[in-house]
């Protein structure tokens, strides 16, 4: 019998593929060009392209979080999920060179992993009610301190 934990191991990441140019700004047709800018400040393009897209989806995230309010926290709708299809996302993970995983719970508390590949993810970042016993959780903080940890100097 196989055991999967419930918490992926930390990524430990080769420095050497973190040489590529710096991040494109991204084109946001509601967002002033500053706030483009800042999103992109200071990444680096990655040859892993799993890797890639989760640096950049960490930032849309914790852009997403700035917007809601105390009582909220960031959640997915997922074609195909049981219940209300909502995923509240506790945590964003890769597995290069083309997997991206999301992990959290259903609206029964479940809980739910979804593994995509990178050239397939199509993620609806909506709100979703915090559960009424914790504080309300904001995991882009989270994210973006590990693409931090793994992102090469300009």
């Amino acid at each position: 019998m196989t055991v999967i934990s419930k918490t992926p191991p930390p990524v430990k990441a080769d420095p050497t593929m973190f040489s590529g140019p710096p991040c494109p700004q991204p084109v946001v047709p509601d967002s002033a060009p500053e706030d483009a800018e800042a999103m992109a400040q200071g990444l680096r393009m990655r040859d892993n392209p799993a890797e890639w897209a989760f640096v950049r989806l960490s930032r849309m995230i914790e852009a997403f979080e700035t917007g809601i309010d105390k009582d909220e926290e960031v959640a997915a709708s997922i074609v195909g999920l049981p219940g209300d299809g909502t995923l509240r996302i506790e945590d964003v993970g890769f597995w290069g060179p083309d997997l991206i995983m999301f992990f959290g719970k259903n609206g029964d508390g479940k809980p739910v992993r979804l593994i995509q590949h990178y050239g397939q993810i199509n993620v609806v970042l909506s709100v979703a009610r915090k559960p009424e016993d914790r504080p309300a959780r904001r995991i882009g903080f989270q994210l973006s301190e590990l693409v931090e940890k793994t992102n090469p100097k300009a």
